[in-house]
């Protein structure tokens, strides 16, 4: 498998993501916890990102801005669970669609010979919701993230 595969079914409050790195799961899995780390690969290029909170354990919260020269977009969150190296579950909340809070659970899979298979679950609450999300632009930076997301692995290494 390469690339990032998105699946977001018609009629259904769910996406489903799935991106598989070269790199160990603990590697992976700490790109996703270490705040310095999240800062160099959440998100589209082109973005600044500035971390205003991120306790990644069980029960801490995130938030966060990505600033370009259209505006900010404001993110935030909590982390429901933190499993070390094998699971997360947290809340996101884009701050421009209050109310519209998703739970997402993203599972880390060692593959094997220095290879891992993330795949995050994401439940909205609703389909309108969900596909605002998708019309967003969403992809474009699920994709460009989890690009940067391996050239900072590959610098990890």
């Amino acid at each position: 498998m390469t690339g990032t595969t998105i699946t977001a079914q018609p009629g259904t409050p769910f996406i489903t993501v799935t991106r598989e790195f070269a790199a160990p799961r603990a590697a992976v899995f700490h790109a996703h916890t270490e705040p310095d780390l999240v800062k160099q690969w959440l998100g589209p290029r082109g973005l600044e990102m500035e971390i205003l909170e991120f306790d990644a354990r069980s029960g801490g919260g995130y938030h966060y801005v990505h600033r370009d020269d259209r505006g900010e977009y404001r993110f935030r969150g909590v982390f429901h669970r933190v499993d070390d190296g094998e699971r997360i579950i947290q809340t996101f909340e884009y701050e421009g669609a209050p109310g519209d809070v998703c739970l997402e659970t993203m599972t880390f899979t060692d593959l094997g010979a220095g290879r891992t298979r993330l795949e995050g679950h994401s439940v909205f609450p609703s389909v309108e919701a969900r596909d605002a999300a998708v019309e967003s632009g969403m992809e474009h930076g699920i994709v460009e993230g989890y690009e940067r997301l391996d050239e900072v692995l590959g610098k990890e290494g």
